[in-house]
């Protein structure tokens, strides 16, 4: 996948769940945005080879070095965060405070409580519409 692919479809994912975030849980006017995110997430699962696993999100976060940057402030090694996640991370973090060597450990930190956040709304979205389905 390329690099620009792969930004266009984080880009997309993150204006989705921000639009997904101020829908309640078995709202119809969400329909489209699951449909669309149910979409990127078939994508990459059909971009990873059979042999690559999607990482969790305990090991994206313990595969992120943390440095302590001269100026006192912690700072993460980007090279360090693999790839779909550190393109996430870019994405929600457009706009942000962040030294030129780096982005805080306080912001990657705040990235991953709210994409835990964010997958449990997505699921709470999921299950009505499969609850409505059968219904």
């Amino acid at each position: 996948m390329t690099c620009d692919l792969l930004r266009e479809r984080e880009r997309t994912r993150r204006k989705v769940l921000w639009a997904l975030a101020s829908r309640r849980p078995g709202d119809p006017n969400a329909s489209d945005l699951l449909a669309i995110l149910d979409d990127l997430d078939d994508q990459e699962r059909n971009d990873t080879p059979s042999s690559d696993k999607l990482l969790d999100l305990i090991q994206v976060r313990n595969s992120a070095s943390v440095m302590r940057h001269n100026s006192g402030i912690n700072i993460i090694l980007e090279q360090t965060i693999p790839q779909p996640w550190r393109e996430r991370f870019y994405q929600a973090s457009v706009g942000s405070t962040r030294l030129v060597d780096g982005p805080y450990a306080s912001g990657w930190d705040k990235f991953l409580a709210s994409w835990e956040a964010e997958m449990r709304h997505l699921e709470q979205h999921r299950a009505a519409r499969n609850k409505s389905k059968k219904d």
